[in-house]
């Protein structure tokens, strides 16, 4: 059995399970390696979990590392397209790395299953469409964060059936986020460099000076 500690989430996966909380019933739709279901389990986040794929290949992974822990018992393994493969409906339910268009399909198409559900969506593009698609499918938007891993952004969505009503500039605007995130980065990194001291070989301390492009 691999120990716990072998299930560490990056920085993506660590804000999508933060999203998540806790629940009975978790869905990991695209569960490809299994990873985030597994950390659900281990550190009783949820009694159960469902980790759909549509490729049984994918879903291989997912199933070896389920095994490894011996969580085989608290998990179904659901080939299929989208929440349609699951077998019953979640509390929680992810939809991780795919572009908007592909997750606003899934819960358009399994919007039965997924009516009752939180959604913790992460978009790789097209989150603006993504956004307004939720709102025609009913569901409203009840958070949303930024994660940083590495140098990329990454928008994650909270969202749970009801009623919205955003403007097409509000659809948009959300994205200012991800732009206001970025300037508050290099403020700091800038207020780090003026700062910064560097020692030459004469044993002296010079600051460094910030050089404006005019």
């Amino acid at each position: 059995m691999l120990p716990e500690n072998a299930i560490a989430l990056d920085a993506r996966l660590s804000a999508i399970r933060d999203l998540a909380g806790s629940c009975a019933r978790f869905a990991d739709i695209g569960a490809d390696h299994g990873r985030l279901g597994a950390h659900m389990l281990l550190h009783g986040l949820c009694e159960r979990a469902q980790l759909a794929d549509i490729s049984e290949a994918s879903l291989a992974k997912a199933r070896r590392l389920i095994y490894g822990l011996g969580l085989t018992g608290r998990v179904d393994f659901c080939v299929g397209d989208g929440a349609q493969a699951l077998r019953e409906p979640p509390d929680v339910a992810v939809i991780a790395g795919m572009g908007g268009q592909t997750i606003a399909g899934i819960v358009e198409r399994g919007r039965d299953m997924l009516k009752n559900a939180r959604l913790v969506l992460q978009p790789n593009v097209a989150a603006p469409e993504l956004r307004a698609r939720l709102q025609a499918a009913r569901f409203r938007i009840t958070n949303e964060v930024i994660a940083r891993d590495g140098r990329r952004l990454y928008v994650i969505i909270a969202a749970e059936a009801g009623e919205m009503r955003l403007t097409p500039e509000e659809t948009a605007e959300r994205d200012l986020l991800r732009q206001q995130y970025i300037a508050a980065v290099r403020r700091n990194l800038t207020a780090q460099l003026e700062n910064t001291y560097i020692v030459t070989p004469d044993g002296k301390k010079h600051k460094l000076q910030r050089k404006d492009n005019k």
